[in-house]
């Protein structure tokens, strides 16, 4: 008899109950608070953002506590294998790179990435147009693949920051010419601002599975045998129309991966 059933068999059925209640099961996602509206801080400095409300429901459907821890995205990779937390949250795209090193559940949702520049630059996403200017994207992301396998290489300069805020920062300022990001992000953390209102999207959708991926899914350690239960949680939540309707709230269409 181990120490647990030796406790119940002494103590009353009521005390073990309580115990069993109190020892829910946690579950620990890893992100960057700091691009919404998929991550983000409000003024009273709590979690905030569609890939949070998400993870709630990943978590809820889980019968788990999700507990949130932050990281800087280029670091959310190595925490996880160092098991710092149990998924990676944080509008990672899945890509063959990344895949190399960690597991993913299947796509939650799909995001166009695209270039923002100042209204009447007449910058579009090339590397014709774009030889001699710099362009700022956020270290670490699938974005800054793309900018560097197919813009560094043709004369176009490429900046990383370890935050999408610095990005929107050094445009305004005209530090750099122009930035790449998910669409959304460029909307709702710039575009639709004061700060944002002489910049605009500049050009068609970026597109390259090998860096951009295919579409935002949890990463996860290689081999983790909870991976099925998360899985099992996104299929249901995609099923009975929970993602759809989540994403009507916040983009005003469904972004959600069929």
């Amino acid at each position: 008899m181990n120490w647990k059933m030796a406790f119940c068999a002494g103590a009353s059925a009521l005390v073990c109950v309580m115990g069993a209640a109190h020892a829910q099961e946690t579950f620990k996602m890893g992100l960057e608070a700091t691009y919404p509206p998929f991550e983000s801080k409000s003024g009273d400095g709590k979690l905030q953002g569609f890939d949070v409300e998400i993870g709630n429901m990943i978590c809820e459907r889980m019968k788990v506590k999700c507990v949130y821890v932050e990281n800087s995205f280029d670091g959310l990779i190595p925490a996880l294998q160092a098991r710092k937390f149990d998924a990676i949250n944080s509008a990672m795209n899945i890509t063959a790179k990344r895949k190399a090193a960690i597991d993913f559940t299947s796509p939650v949702y799909i995001v166009p990435i695209q270039m923002v520049a100042k209204r009447g630059s007449n910058l579009m996403p090339t590397t014709a147009s774009l030889k001699g200017k710099t362009v700022g994207v956020l270290q670490g992301s699938s974005q800054e693949d793309y900018l560097k396998k197919h813009w560094a290489t043709a004369g176009v300069k490429v900046t990383s920051y370890q935050d999408q805020d610095q990005v929107y920062a050094d445009l305004v300022a005209g530090r750099i010419d122009a930035a790449v990001q998910e669409s959304q992000t460029a909307m709702d953390g710039f575009l639709s601002k004061p700060a944002g209102k002489d910049f605009d999207y500049a050009g068609a959708p970026l597109s390259d599975p090998d860096t951009l991926g295919e579409g935002t899914g949890l990463g996860m350690r290689k081999g983790d045998p909870q991976r099925a239960k998360v899985q099992a949680a996104i299929d249901s939540l995609k099923k009975d129309g929970s993602f759809s309707k989540l994403s009507m709230k916040y983009f005003k269409r469904d972004i959600i991966a069929k």
